[in-house]
């Protein structure tokens, strides 16, 4: 995976109200680049950093952060705030060398997280998912 279409640039979870809950955790990653299609996988690792998160993924061999903001759904409502328990969403923002990315993600029921992505500049879109290891 080149590291300028690297998945996450402002990652947006759109919560489950059944799903697990707060992304905190380390998760096996699979993921489709936009434009050539071609795959990769890797792993990330969310961790709370006060009111955001910190997201930090291990992509071939190359590392990318990131800093995420939750929301939950509650009521059928997506509610952005401060990083917390109930969190099922998330919008994370990353950089990775002279570019910038946009992602969006929703928490499953199964405790996977799946999403779309693209990066600055670009016209195509790429897919991830996080497993829980």
């Amino acid at each position: 995976m080149r590291s300028f279409i690297f998945p996450v640039a402002a990652i947006l979870f759109i919560g489950v109200q059944s799903a697990v809950a707060q992304p905190v955790g380390v998760y096996d990653v699979s993921g489709v680049n936009p434009g050539d299609g071609s795959t990769y996988k890797g792993a990330v690792a969310i961790k709370t950093n006060g009111a955001t998160y910190s997201v930090l993924w291990r992509i071939d061999g190359e590392e990318f952060e990131g800093t995420a903001i939750g929301a939950a759904n509650v009521n059928g409502s997506i509610i952005f705030g401060e990083a917390a328990q109930n969190d099922t969403a998330l919008a994370v923002s990353y950089g990775a060398g002279d570019n910038f990315g946009l992602a969006l993600f929703v928490q499953q029921e199964n405790g996977q997280w799946t999403g779309i992505w693209t990066y600055g500049g670009s016209d195509t879109i790429g897919s991830e998912t996080w497993t829980p290891q």
